[in-house]
């Protein structure tokens, strides 16, 4: 990927975002994703509009990705997106197989204009133990243990 593809994808990246600020279909975040320099998919933030706090930028750009592909894993594919990640979407990115990823503002930026990933990274640095945050409870393991004990005794499997 050349300087000025990185630049083409981050523009689009942004402009996506800007587009939110007249839209008020969720906050100023843009994502496009891309592969050999050529465009596969470009999303912005539909938490608003969708009614959904996972309608993140690069949540959508995910789904429309995976879905013009017919295939949840996204190898070989770039993300571009306007503010770094939050935990969610670095969780998704990860999952979908996406190894590099270019984004522009920073969690401190989002962090200046209201958006809280802060709280979300120290709760996993806490390993999950601050319940002022979420109250996490183990729960009636015998109860759901089972389908994981068939899923590992089964020949074919496919994880993600």
């Amino acid at each position: 990927m050349t300087d000025n593809q990185t630049t083409i994808f981050m523009k689009q990246a942004a402009q996506e975002a800007e587009s939110n600020l007249t839209t008020q279909d969720g906050g100023p975040f843009g994502c496009v994703i891309a592969k050999d320099g050529q465009l596969l998919v470009s999303a912005h933030n539909q938490v608003l509009k969708d009614q959904d706090p996972t309608a993140h930028a690069e949540i959508t750009a995910i789904r429309k990705a995976t879905k013009k592909l017919g295939s949840y894993d996204l190898s070989g594919y770039t993300l571009y997106t306007s503010c770094y990640p939050c935990p969610m979407c670095l969780g998704a990115i990860i999952w979908s197989n996406i190894k590099v990823v270019y984004y522009g503002n920073s969690a401190k930026d989002a962090a200046k204009i209201g958006f809280r990933d802060d709280y979300i990274y120290d709760f996993i640095k806490k390993d999950g133990h601050d319940a002022s945050v979420l109250a996490l409870h183990q729960s009636d393991r015998h109860e759901t243990i089972g389908a994981f004990d068939k899923f590992a005794d089964q020949k074919t499997k496919v994880i993600y």
